[in-house]
């Protein structure tokens, strides 16, 4: 739902509400600056502010476009900013996309954009806790101690994103067949968004701290440098925990490779030893089923069954345990390792 608000910061450095677009515009003719903070804003809300401020329309429109990559540009009358608020939200990241114009005389702060995650009530009272009037100082102050704001709430979801890789790492350790990969993919995912904002944020922070924009002090310079600090850490903390998510993965892939592997080799054993029996049976099967069919009584003749059938059987039993003396060899050279050079037994 649009919101606006509007305060007037003075010298002393409080913000003092005022009651309406209105009463703002002609503050800015008082001394101090005015505070635009619109949340949701329409197109219609935006246009509005285009001729007293000395808006331009592309920055209106960036700030109305989605999917932007966080920039900073120079227009006659304001500098345009565009930085991104990371919020974590049940299925990963929630982007929302904070715009800022730096004038003179006032600072507009447009974020929400149906979501409105961002509040800088925070902010301020941060700002304002033992502070003596450096809000007071110009707009420049008070948008350090929002984008101040904004960086720290990154830290929250980077945090957030590490618990979820020790998380997945130990489900892995503990059961890599039953660990789901999609978690782990979705965290990558995330830390690629995070690092592309943040690659993008650095260079505004180089450029507000090498006064490409002429609304910020020399005074304000420093405090700017503080967050590039932040952004410079974070950023090299982002590369650590991609790492650490592809040594994770890699980890997974040849655990479950191992299983894979112990799980085929116990099929082959088991095959193999179905294999030998099969194969001794074979001919016993064949001697079964002639000597059923009275194949060998016949050959033998019927009046020598007392030594002909237990004959049969005494060859039966030969063969299968010369089948099995053959095939036990036979499998005992074939999973036996072989054996090492003449050069190499020598060395060893």
């Amino acid at each position: 739902m649009p919101a606006c608000r509007y305060f007037q910061i003075r010298p002393r450095g409080k913000p003092e509400p005022l009651a309406g677009l209105e009463q703002a515009l002609a503050a800015l003719k008082e001394p101090g600056y005015v505070w635009l903070d619109y949340l949701d804003p329409t197109r219609e809300q935006l246009t509005a502010l285009a001729e007293p401020l000395g808006l331009h329309p592309l920055s209106i429109e960036d700030c109305l476009d989605e999917d932007q990559v966080p920039k900073l540009e120079a227009f006659p009358g304001h500098t345009f900013i565009l930085f991104n608020a990371y919020l974590g939200a049940a299925d990963g990241l929630a982007i929302e996309e904070v715009d800022l114009f730096l004038g003179e005389k006032f600072l507009l702060s447009v974020h929400g954009r149906g979501q409105g995650g961002v509040r800088f009530d925070a902010a301020i009272q941060d700002a304002l806790r033992g502070d003596n009037g450096r809000l007071g100082q110009g707009p420049d102050f008070l948008l350090h101690a929002l984008l101040d704001h904004i960086v720290d709430g990154k830290l929250a979801v980077i945090e957030r994103l590490q618990e979820q890789i020790d998380t997945a790492e130990e489900l892995v350790l503990r059961s890599a067949t039953e660990f789901n990969p999609r978690a782990l993919l979705e965290v990558r995912h995330s830390l690629l968004l995070l690092r592309k904002s943040l690659f993008h944020e650095r260079e505004i922070l180089v450029k507000l701290c090498r006064r490409d924009s002429p609304y910020v002090s020399d005074k304000a310079i420093f405090h700017f440098r503080d967050v590039s600090d932040h952004l410079t850490k974070f950023f090299e903390v982002i590369e650590l925990t991609r790492e650490m998510v592809t040594s994770l993965m890699e980890m997974y892939l040849s655990i479950l490779n191992n299983h894979m592997a112990r799980v085929s080799n116990r099929t082959n054993r088991v095959v193999r030893r179905l294999t030998m029996i099969t194969t001794i049976f074979m001919p016993l099967t064949l001697l079964a089923g002639i000597g059923g069919m009275s194949e060998w009584t016949m050959m033998t003749g019927q009046e020598n069954w007392r030594w002909a059938y237990p004959a049969f059987l005494a060859g039966m039993v030969a063969l299968g345990v010369l089948s099995y003396l053959l095939l036990g060899r036979w499998d005992g050279r074939s999973t036996a390792k072989p054996k090492p050079p003449d050069g190499d037994a020598k060395k060893a």
